[in-house]
């Protein structure tokens, strides 16, 4: 992998993140049961990534792009303010995996992540290229904003375990914040 980096300037996002670069960039993060959109305009080679913890959310408790419909709109925003077109963007999607072995059957996170990011896009109009959505294994993304090539790695055990614990923790506090907000809380914007 080293090779393929040299010279190239290299970003780590966790949840919540998003960015985007004109410049040539490799965008990484590990997902579980989270997603990470990768979006790019090939005429003048913009791109950025995501990485989502749950479809829909308040977001007036913190980081409001730990929610799919906050992340989408901030990365592409943020491709636009760059120089790109939002008529010309290209999708390649990643992540909601069975890691934290819980809800097995309907609609849990990561099915509900899954649907977001796929309904979303076709809304928006814009073309997924290529996805790795579903399976059990956490997954390291790297994505080239320059030239919208991504590397994927499904990880270990030893891996899913950090990233259980990691998705964990931000459900928790986001239980938490809900569950202390007044019944009749409003919102001025």
């Amino acid at each position: 992998m080293s090779s393929l980096l040299r010279g190239i300037k290299e970003v780590s996002i966790h949840i919540g993140g998003v960015f985007a670069s004109r410049e040539p960039t490799v965008v990484r993060t590990v997902l579980g049961s989270c997603v990470s959109a990768c979006l790019f305009d090939p005429l003048t080679r913009i791109g950025g990534m995501n990485h989502f913890l749950l479809p829909e959310g308040d977001g007036d408790e913190g980081l409001p792009t730990r929610y799919g419909i906050h992340a989408m709109e901030v990365l592409i925003n943020e491709v636009m303010k760059l120089g790109g077109e939002r008529r010309r963007l290209h999708a390649k999607v990643f992540g909601g995996g069975h890691v934290l072995h819980m809800e097995r059957g309907g609609m849990g996170v990561p099915e509900r992540n899954v649907f977001f990011i796929k309904q979303f896009l076709a809304t928006e109009g814009i073309p997924i290229l290529s996805q790795r959505l579903g399976g059990v294994h956490p997954l390291q993304v790297y994505f080239f904003t320059h030239t919208a090539r991504v590397l994927v790695k499904p990880l270990g055990k030893d891996t899913a375990k950090e990233v259980v614990v990691q998705e964990g923790r931000y459900k928790v506090e986001i239980a938490r914040q809900l569950h202390h907000l007044p019944q009749d809380s409003v919102t001025l914007f």
